[in-house]
């Protein structure tokens, strides 16, 4: 089928090139800097060996022969594939504890403080799985020595990057250009700050308001005005903006979701200075620049590492559950092509991740021409905002009922989660329609793959409504985990089983 984006969800990509550049540029350093840490594990873990069984510490003046030639010299060669574990976990709960997604303005201690957790909760993992399968051949010491080690070198590194970091942002170099939405009040406090904390590594290009303060376009002669509150797309683009910080006075926060929108669209990252205002945000990080909080939404937690280790856990559950699942797809296609006329699988195009168009499939549970029929049953839609639901549909074939209270007719999607183009778990996948009767807030669930199930129908299935469905999806994207997706597939069990909320 053609790939091309949906005319009612294709994006503006072309002013997204530059976002896309910065993008691959933190994508470049973010390997950079995990190579440089599984160098460091690997070399703290060299280090601990010398430590133990060369220089023999914590006793130096034992003889060095009992050591080196006795039962309990151990080569360096055994220890290559402890090691390699090491790395393999540790590079695990660094990125899932976030350690290369912390916020611009994270300190030393944000660093020490997830490096010493991960390495203490690896360290002990490695212990448990050595022991247990050889638990009188290597040194006890030598994994202390070790994960000492590694939280030295690692936090040595830490403060090494943050100094030259710092010192480059002082100079002017690397800096991200940065632009002010407001020119008054908070506005211009957070403009001082920046101008006042060049450690922060932002260069401030100026300010948008409909009413700049003096006719000669700056305040206070530093600031520059570069145009009204329309105007921020066309500065976004021709001057090259990294940030945006909406510090907009309480009579125009009507405005603001507009904004929102407008920095989303151009993939450019914003902060919001709250004023008399409060935003549903279910988890934000805080940027302070002179005592005013600047506030982001959590980025989106399934991409990088999070989201192949998504991905390995849904094709290893996908292949697993054949054996069950393709015999029971059989004799359920079976069943309804004697039940009624027609395929036994329905095809659709729904909208996935990015607003991609793609095949949907699931078992046939109503009449052939249920399309057509839309139409006529308009009037009886029970479901709000975008959606088509009637709770005793006219089209569903008796079959049909027993699929969908069941929800057996979901079982084709399993190709889908192996092709990539669906997840286990995940938003459910929008009609190209309903996308098209989307609020701008509404689209942040095209972000996420989407899924067989999800949040909303682990809790209610159809008796969410869809705003509630939508708010569920964005905190599962922003809060994503592994025992997050497995604790909503064991939810899910109990609602198929009672029927709970499906028609």
């Amino acid at each position: 089928m053609n790939r091309s984006l949906h005319p009612v969800v294709r994006p503006t990509l072309a002013l997204k090139q530059g976002s896309m550049e910065s993008r691959r540029h933190r994508w470049i350093a973010h390997i950079s800097l995990l190579a440089s840490d599984l160098i460091l594990v690997f070399f703290g873990f060299v280090l601990a060996y010398w430590m133990r069984y060369i220089a023999i510490w914590p006793d130096p003046l034992k003889p060095i022969v009992s050591e080196v030639t006795g039962y309990n010299y151990v080569p360096f060669d055994a220890f290559l594939p402890t090691t390699l574990l090491l790395m393999v976990v540790l590079t695990i709960l660094f990125e899932t504890k976030g350690l290369y997604r912390l916020s611009r303005g994270s300190g030393f201690l944000d660093y020490a403080g997830i490096i010493l957790s991960s390495t203490l909760t690896g360290i002990a993992l490695l212990i448990v799985v050595v022991f247990f399968y050889r638990p009188f051949y290597f040194s006890r010491l030598i994994f202390a020595f070790a994960g000492v080690n590694i939280v030295i070198l690692l936090c040595l590194l830490r403060i090494l990057l943050l100094g030259i970091r710092h010192w480059r942002w002082s100079k002017g170099i690397g800096q991200e250009r940065i632009l002010v939405i407001g020119g008054k009040g908070l506005g211009q406090q957070v403009m001082n700050g920046i101008a006042a904390q060049p450690g922060l590594g932002y260069h401030l290009v100026g300010y948008l308001d409909d009413h700049p303060i003096s006719s000669n376009g700056r305040i206070g002669r530093i600031y520059r005005h570069v145009g009204a509150l329309s105007d921020l797309e066309a500065v976004i683009q021709t001057r090259g903006i990294h940030h945006v910080i909406l510090a907009l006075p309480f009579w125009d926060h009507d405005r603001l979701l507009r904004l929102i929108q407008s920095c989303r669209t151009l993939g450019v990252s914003y902060h919001v200075v709250p004023d008399l205002y409060q935003l549903s945000f279910d988890r934000v990080d805080v940027l302070q620049i002179s005592g005013v909080p600047l506030i982001t939404p959590k980025e989106i937690s399934l991409q990088g590492w999070n989201l192949a280790l998504k991905r390995t856990m849904d094709i290893a559950l996908a292949v697993l559950s054949l054996p069950l699942t393709l015999p029971l797809a059989l004799l359920l296609a079976l069943l309804i092509r004697l039940d009624s006329p027609g395929p036994a699988v329905f095809r659709q195009v729904r909208i996935g991740k990015d607003g991609q168009p793609f095949t949907f499939y699931k078992f046939r549970t109503m009449v052939v021409d249920a399309e057509a029929r839309k139409a006529e049953l308009s009037d009886l839609n029970e479901a709000d905002g975008p959606l088509f639901k009637i709770r005793r549909d006219p089209r569903v074939t008796r079959v049909g009922r027993f699929l969908r209270c069941s929800s057996l007719d979901e079982l084709p999607q399993l190709w889908s989660v192996l092709r990539g183009e669906m997840s286990l778990v995940g938003p459910r996948p929008a009609l190209p329609e309903e996308v098209a009767c989307y609020e701008s807030w509404h689209r942040r669930r095209l972000e996420v793959t989407p899924g067989l199930t999800c949040l909303a129908q682990a809790l209610g299935r159809s008796d969410v409504s869809f705003d509630e469905m939508v708010r569920l999806d964005i905190y599962y994207a922003e809060n994503w985990s592994i025992g997050m997706d497995l604790r909503i597939l064991l939810m899910t069990v109990p609602a198929v089983i009672t029927g709970t909320g499906a028609y």
